[in-house]
């Protein structure tokens, strides 16, 4: 359920809205155990997602770093590699 928490500082380009919201999104749905909220209960998870996904990007606006930013297609490269070796 977690697929799309990554790590999103330190890249360039930077993270985009879409990556921040679909965390955010991601990790409301993991803490609440729920991928499709009821009814019911759609307002507070929508809320939810929007106020994670604000403290996200003020989080990542204000981190600071001395390391060379990383790059989208080596990490995902990385990544492959890493998943061809676990599951080969």
């Amino acid at each position: 359920m977690c697929r799309n928490i990554r790590v999103l500082h330190n890249f360039e380009p930077p993270a985009t809205e879409a990556e921040i919201q679909a965390s955010a999104l991601q990790y409301v749905r993991k803490i609440s155990g729920s991928s499709r909220p009821s009814a019911a209960n759609q307002q507070a998870f929508d809320e939810a997602v929007a106020q994670i996904a604000d403290t996200t990007r003020t989080l990542l606006d204000r981190l600071v770093t001395n390391a060379a930013p990383r790059n989208r297609e080596v990490e995902a490269a990385k990544a492959k590699e890493r998943a061809a070796q676990r599951y080969a």
